[in-house]
């Protein structure tokens, strides 16, 4: 490779990792027009085919990304990722399956693209399970894309509500607590947290996070919908306190 060709793929490389992908498709097909054997083009070029939802082209990109290096871990989630998103169920199942055959630990230094779609295959297969009403694979399931996507806060909140489900009230709150973490704004798990905070006891607790839920989205049904029931419980207490007889003491 010439030092002008070089040059190119390093750019090229350096667009890809900062998201420039117009900039980026421009140089690298540059490099594939000139020298068809770097694994890494292919796979950066079905990324990029990916994300503007060609899966067909981003398909036979990261075939190629494999058939010039078969160990390519990376490129091989990309084409099992793309295969679902194709309907190709059982072929993306084969090429899982070879990857988890073969550990190397490149799981952990994934590119995001790849870990966050290989999350929601989790999150989907999760659905399939809760579906059939086996909410403990289902939970299996979001804990492993939750082990790829920690800071998804929607899926930790599908977690917690299957964790409430089946009456793992302490567990369920952490997965609310790391969702808020994870992402202030998003407001289901704000609410989703006070219902847990309410069924473990803790009513003050419940409304401070319905309250912080309508402090960003003040139109959000479910949360005045609670914090009335919580006041009405409160309000109907009180009355039959003060409607009490006086106990008697000797």
């Amino acid at each position: 490779m010439d030092d002008r060709l070089k040059q190119i793929l390093l750019l090229g490389r350096e667009h890809y990792a900062n998201r420039e992908f117009d900039k980026a498709e421009l140089l690298l097909r540059q490099v594939l027009d000139a020298e068809d054997r770097f694994a890494d083009v292919h796979d950066m070029l079905g990324v990029i085919a990916h994300s503007r939802g060609n899966f067909i082209q981003a398909e036979r990109h990261f075939e190629r990304a494999l058939a010039i290096n078969p160990a390519y871990t990376e490129a091989a989630l990309n084409l099992a990722v793309t295969y679902n998103d194709r309907g190709k169920y059982e072929a993306a199942r084969e090429v899982y399956k070879r990857i988890k055959g073969n550990p190397t630990g490149a799981v952990q230094t994934l590119d995001p693209f790849a870990r966050g779609k290989l999350a929601n295959m989790h999150a989907d297969l999760a659905q399939a399970y809760a579906d059939l009403g086996l909410t403990r694979e289902a939970i299996g399931e979001l804990e492993k894309g939750v082990t790829l996507c920690p800071t998804f806060a929607d899926l930790r909140t599908r977690l917690g509500n299957l964790l409430r489900h089946e009456d793992d009230l302490a567990a369920a709150r952490v997965q609310y607590e790391a969702a808020v973490a994870a992402r202030p704004e998003y407001v289901p798990a704000r609410v989703q947290l006070g219902v847990t905070l309410l069924a473990l006891g803790l009513p003050n607790d419940a409304e401070e996070a319905w309250q912080r839920a309508l402090s960003i989205d003040p139109e959000n049904t479910q949360a005045k919908m609670y914090l009335r029931m919580l006041q009405q419980t409160r309000s109907q207490d009180s009355l039959r306190m003060r409607a009490a007889p006086p106990s008697n003491k000797e």
